[in-house]
């Protein structure tokens, strides 16, 4: 057995791996509350449509969703911290920019509309961190640990846009919205000079950096990394690809984590245009909903454990259908609605952990890349949502915000459709 057999010369451990892979995900992740909360009151000095404030709200999802599949395929090659480090300046000069037009003229106009628009899809860049920390995660831990790894990492990092959703209102009733959004650039940066300390890649990164060579085998011995990236960035993308169950898995996630970032930035408008709430307490609703979401994962992790990640998503996508109805025959009765964007917490948040746990069990041989696809395709969701809802209010401005809850029936419906097809036809057919 040669010295590198012998033991272990990488540095850090899984669960430091984990903290700080964790903390890049919140600060970047944070991104997808950059104008979700402050919507309804933009649209006063703004003169923005239903469709418009959409697009706004959502725009963070657009950069944050596409982002994903390479630079989530180049972990493969890379490691972890340094396509993190990328996404997460990016984000910080998108907040930047926002605040620049926010510091420019007391409140934003008509005209400022395309640029909004172009720092908001800036600032999501960090929304992508997603999809690196996956694979990162994957190969610090073994398979057995992973599903409840991962809800961790993702159930904890999912918490940012729920507390923005909170306290970005509250900052900007107190403080303005220029120093609101130098607060939030402060912490992005603190968090960052963080990541850039204390972060690490997993073991086989590390052992390529030294010049070592070591068989797969023998770095599992000794530094428990089971997983062996392929080296190969975009080959792995293409591997998970042809794969036609990474598929069905992206439309899964489209509909849970897409969703669950769609109703993030569309419930302030939500509960302030249907409900006459203030923004600060529209906010604290929105909170509920972002936070449940978030620490449910970590409970779905568990429990996809437990007893499976497909028998998992087909339980919490029957919560997602049932909460999307309670939505609809809502109205505007203020307890109702509340129980059904709960319901869609409780089947979204499960779902998120379930579907990310099937992922390094069907491409074991591709993990960056597969995360790349199911994260970024997956988080298009969020941008394609909430336009899609406000359709519904277009046609009918009362109604409208309690039917567009009819697109996430739909797709559940659809997704357990799809559920029951990979349950019978999968490979091996085993879970």
């Amino acid at each position: 057995m040669s010295e590198a057999e012998k033991a272990c010369y990488a540095v850090s451990s899984p669960r430091m791996a984990l903290i700080w892979t964790t903390v890049a995900f919140f600060g970047g992740f944070a991104g997808v509350s950059a104008f979700g909360p402050i919507v309804s009151q933009l649209k006063q000095t703004m003169a923005m449509s239903p469709m418009l404030a959409g697009f706004l709200a959502a725009s963070p999802a657009l950069t944050g969703s596409l982002l994903r599949i390479p630079f989530g395929a180049m972990v493969d090659r890379t490691g972890g911290k340094k396509p993190i480090l990328i996404l997460l300046l990016l984000a910080a000069a998108g907040i930047a920019g926002i605040i620049m037009m926010f510091h420019r003229a007391a409140a934003p106009g008509p005209g400022d509309y395309p640029f909004l628009l172009f720092f908001g899809m800036l600032c999501g860049c960090g929304i992508a961190v997603f999809s690196v920390g996956v694979p990162t995660v994957s190969y610090w831990y073994p398979q057995r640990r992973q599903g409840v790894a991962l809800a961790v990492y993702a159930g904890l990092g999912n918490l940012a846009p729920g507390l923005f959703a909170l306290l970005l209102p509250a900052m900007v009733t107190a403080l303005g919205f220029t120093r609101s959004y130098l607060v939030w650039l402060g912490m992005l940066g603190i968090l960052t000079g963080l990541v850039v300390i204390f972060m690490k890649d997993a073991p086989y990164f590390q052992y390529r950096e030294m010049g070592i060579e070591i068989d797969p085998e023998a770095l599992f011995l000794t530094c428990g990394e089971e997983l062996v990236p392929s080296g190969k960035a975009f080959a792995s993308v293409r591997k998970a690809a042809l794969d036609w169950r990474t598929w069905f898995l992206t439309f899964f996630y489209f509909v849970s984590f897409g969703g669950f970032i769609a109703l993030t930035v569309w419930l302030p408008t939500y509960w302030t245009e249907l409900f006459a709430v203030g923004m600060v307490r529209a906010g604290l609703l929105t909170a509920a909903f972002s936070l449940s979401a978030s620490l449910l994962r970590v409970a779905g992790g568990v429990f996809s454990d437990r007893v499976g990640g497909e028998r998992t998503v087909l339980i919490s996508f029957v919560a997602v259908a049932a909460g999307a109805l309670v939505m609809m025959a809502a109205g505007r009765s203020l307890p109702a609605a509340f129980s059904g964007q709960m319901l869609l917490a409780l089947g979204m948040g499960i779902a998120n952990a379930a579907v990310f746990k099937l992922v390094p069990k069907y491409s074991p041989t591709a993990v960056g890349g597969a995360a790349g696809i199911v994260g970024g395709l997956g988080a298009f969701g969020g941008f394609v949502i909430p336009p899609l809802m406000s359709l519904f209010v277009k046609w009918n401005p009362h109604a409208g915000y309690a039917r567009g809850f009819a697109v996430f029936l739909i797709f559940s419906v659809a997704s357990i459709a799809l559920f029951l097809y990979l349950d019978r036809h999968a490979p091996g057919g085993k879970r």
